[in-house]
C-alpha cells in the first residue's frame, strides 16, 4: 500500500495543530543568517505545500517536489487560490532533477526520515550538492531515535473529526531502527452518512545525528551545525527533532 494516497485528502485536516507559520518563521530565520533572504528556494518532500506558501508568500520563488501525486494535487490547488508562482514536480527525492541550482533546499516535517536506506539518504544529499549554488544552504529536520523509541514506538493514537477519523498504530523495530506505521482512515463520502475504510502502511528510518553528520559529509556538503529544533539549543540525547545545517563547499 502506497503511502499518502487517502491519506492526502484529510492530511491537512489532521496536521491542523502544526504551528507552521512558526515553523516558517523559523526555517526562515535560518535562511537570513546565511544571507538567503529571496531568489530560488526547493522544498523537498513539499507535501500538501503548506510550507512551501509560506515561504513564497515571504517573497521566495519557490520549487516543491513530492513523490506523493495526490497530495501535490491539494498543493496546486491551494497555489491556484493563493496566486502564488510556485512551481511543483513530481519527483522521488532519491533522484530528483532540477533545470539549474537553487539557492536554498529545505526539507521538514521529518521527509528525510521516510528515506530507509543510508546509501538513498547519502544520494539525497549529494543531489542536494549538486543543486545548490555556491555556499548555498541546505536545511533539514529529522526524527530522532529517542523519539521513535521512547516517544511514539508500539503506541496507538486514535483522532475522530466530524467527516473523517484515524487509527494510527505505531510499531518500532529496534534492530533496524525502523518505525511503521498501520494507519486507517475513516472517510465521509460525498452526499452520505456512509464511511470508507481506507489503509496506508508508512515506514521511517530513526536515525543518530552522527550518521547523519557522516553521510552529509560523505556526499561533499560541508556540515554546519545542528539544533534542537526551533531553537539555538544544542540537541540532546532527549532531542525529539534535530534540524541540521549543510552548505555547498564547491563541486
Amino acid at each position: 500500500m502506497e503511502a499518502y494516497t487517502s491519506f492526502a485528502s484529510v492530511y491537512d485536516t489532521f496536521m491542523d495543530n502544526i504551528p507552521y507559520e512558526d515553523w516558517a518563521d523559523y526555517l526562515k530565520e535560518l535562511l537570513t543568517e546565511y544571507d538567503i533572504k529571496d531568489g530560488l528556494v526547493l522544498d523537498l518532500g513539499c507535501g500538501t505545500g503548506n510550507m512551501t506558501e509560506l515561504l513564497a508568500a515571504s517573497g521566495y520563488d519557490m520549487i516543491g517536489i513530492d513523490n506523493a501525486e495526490e497530495m501535490l494535487d491539494i498543493a496546486m490547488e491551494k497555489r491556484a487560490a493563493s496566486g502564488h508562482d510556485i512551481l511543483y514536480l513530481l519527483q522521488d527525492m532519491r533522484e530528483f532533477e532540477l533545470y539549474g541550482t537553487v539557492k536554498a533546499i529545505v526539507s521538514i516535517c521529518d521527509s528525510i526520515n521516510y528515506i530507509t536506506e543510508e546509501e538513498d539518504l547519502l544520494e539525497v544529499f549529494r543531489l542536494a550538492n549538486n543543486y545548490l549554488d555556491p555556499k548555498g544552504v541546505f536545511i533539514f529536520d529529522f526524527n530522532t531515535v529517542y523519539k521513535y523509541s521512547e516517544i511514539m514506538g508500539n503506541q496507538t493514537i486514535a483522532e475522530d473529526r466530524e467527516d473523517c477519523s484515524f487509527i494510527w498504530d505505531n510499531y518500532y523495530y529496534e534492530d533496524e531502527q525502523i518505525n511503521e506505521y498501520e494507519l486507517s482512515l475513516f472517510i465521509k463520502e460525498k452526499d452520505s452518512d456512509l464511511y470508507r475504510k481506507y489503509q496506508e502502511t508508512h515506514f521511517q528510518k530513526a536515525y543518530d545525528l552522527k550518521t547523519i553528520q557522516r553521510l552529509v559529509t560523505e556526499s561533499g556538503l560541508e556540515y554546519i551545525t545542528a539544533y534542537d529544533a526551533f531553537t539555538r539549543n544544542a540537541p540532546t540525547e532527549k532531542s525529539e527533532r534535530i534540524y541540521v545545517i549543510a552548505r555547498e563547499q564547491g563541486k
